[in-house]
């Protein structure tokens, strides 16, 4: 079974900065990839967005260069696959569901991959949570 998976729970792994609430679901949404043959699709928003994130906070010295290709690694063993298509959807499907829900095109990016794939939504994002929930996508529960 694939999934789509947000960049909110991805960094999540590395920032350590999810709520007590969120935390344990987005490592479960680890432990799915990691052992229980679980495969996640993004969008290609999705690289951008982390390789931002590990940017920002390189800079800020808030991760090592040491716990940024520790991550990388991580996600690379990872069965991820960044969905080619993204960019061919952003100006039809994708701007159409981000005024729909008023959401930002990166996280409509999300939902237009679900729901293309007829995929369940990984997020920590409440705003793009309740739009899925609207748009009739499922939110992934990891086993």
């Amino acid at each position: 079974m694939r999934f789509v998976l947000d960049a909110s729970v991805t960094l999540s792994w590395l920032l350590r900065d999810a709520s007590a609430r969120d935390e344990p679901y987005a490592f479960a949404v680890l432990q799915s990839l990691r052992t229980d043959g679980m495969a996640a699709s993004a969008p290609a928003t999705w690289s951008l967005e982390i390789a931002n994130v590990m940017a920002r906070c390189a800079t800020k010295s808030q991760i090592t260069e040491a716990q940024a290709e520790a991550f990388l690694e991580i996600l690379e063993a990872l069965s991820i696959i960044v969905d080619p298509d993204t960019a061919a959807h952003a100006l039809t499907d994708t701007l159409q569901l981000a005024r729909r829900y008023r959401l930002s095109s990166y996280d409509a990016s999300y939902l237009e991959l679900a729901l293309r794939n007829a995929a369940p939504l990984a997020t920590l994002d409440e705003d793009l949570r309740r739009a899925a929930r609207k748009a009739g996508v499922t939110h992934f529960k990891p086993a």
